[in-house]
């Protein structure tokens, strides 16, 4: 099967590794690799380092590259979800199924993207967007038939976990940064991570998944972690509390959404308190099967472009 690749970060290149490392049994190969900056093309597949040519729009890369499924990774834009979206629609306008790993587009234009999709027959997929690769929206679509999901809460952003910890031994919210940035976890600017916009899509993007919500991140109630104090850490250690960045989203008996992504104090005994480093977790809150959870321990780049893997496995599966 033929890739083309939008963005080639670590995501990216982690994710040519993965292939590399899978060739004989999934004989899946990168053809065409678009970055801001750079293109390049190899109809016999790309190495981790191609050669670069000159840069490309979108539509003159696809016509190029003749991929059979395009794989769009490149930054988020928690404001619009652009120019990811218009990438999507670029593949679905030429037939090709897609995978992203950017949760932009699931957050800001999900139920016109599965529409899209659905009119052309398109496979479309987006499993690392959420939870690094760990099976959430696959978890749900293929093992849980017949289940209503009401709810989820989770604790989805890394780098405040890692900020809100060194700040709770003494250390400066700036330090925090300084660390989740040394560890590669952060977003490109860290603002995104620190004012809650990364939680807010997260939480959008599973509200319009899993709760058909159509909405967007300024659609959720949020609050950062940068005006958190140590005085306050203290005092919620003191109360037997962990502070943590808290996605949330409710469907209610009236059939409104509740969407908020606010720091909370926890018990320290809260599932949700209780998961360390960069791990994250995530329940659903579901009608036949109680609540449900997902713990991502420590993930990096590397379960993030597994979960593209995945996705891509489930597609040549199915095409």
């Amino acid at each position: 099967m033929r890739i083309a690749l939008i963005g080639y970060g670590s995501v990216g290149q982690a994710f040519a590794r993965l292939l590399a490392g899978q060739r004989k049994r999934y004989p899946f190969r990168i053809t065409a690799i678009q970055t801001r900056k750079h293109t390049a093309y190899d109809p016999q597949g790309l190495p981790l380092e191609p050669d670069w040519g000159p840069p490309a729009a979108v539509s003159e890369f696809l016509d190029r590259a003749e991929p059979e499924v395009v794989i769009e990774i490149t930054s988020l834009n928690p404001v619009d979800g652009e120019p990811a979206i218009s990438h999507i629609r670029a593949a679905f306008a030429r037939g090709l199924p897609v995978i992203t790993a950017n949760k932009g587009p699931i957050a800001h234009a999900y139920a016109a993207l599965r529409a899209e999709a659905a009119a052309r027959h398109i496979l479309f997929r987006f499993e690392s967007t959420v939870m690094d690769g760990s099976p959430v929206f696959n978890l749900v679509r293929n093992n849980l038939p017949g289940v209503t999901i009401h709810g989820i809460s989770g604790v989805l952003n890394s780098t405040t976990k890692v900020v809100l910890a060194e700040m709770a031994r003494g250390r400066s919210l700036a330090e925090g940064i300084r660390l989740a940035q040394q560890m590669g976890i952060a977003e490109a600017d860290p603002a995104y991570d620190i004012d809650g916009w990364d939680s807010a899509a997260k939480t959008a993007a599973l509200a319009n998944v899993l709760l058909d919500a159509d909405v967007t991140p300024q659609r959720v109630d949020r609050a950062g972690i940068g005006s958190i104090t140590p005085e306050q850490i203290r005092a919620a250690q003191a109360a037997g509390c962990v502070i943590a960045l808290v996605s949330r989203a409710r469907r209610e008996a009236d059939g409104s959404l509740t969407l908020t992504a606010r720091p909370e104090w926890l018990p320290q005994d809260d599932l949700l308190a209780n998961v360390q480093g960069t791990s994250n977790v995530i329940l659903l809150h579901t009608d036949l099967m109680g609540t449900q959870g997902i713990v991502s321990v420590n993930p990096g780049v590397e379960q993030t472009a597994y979960g593209l893997f995945a996705d891509l496995v489930d597609i040549a599966q199915q095409l």
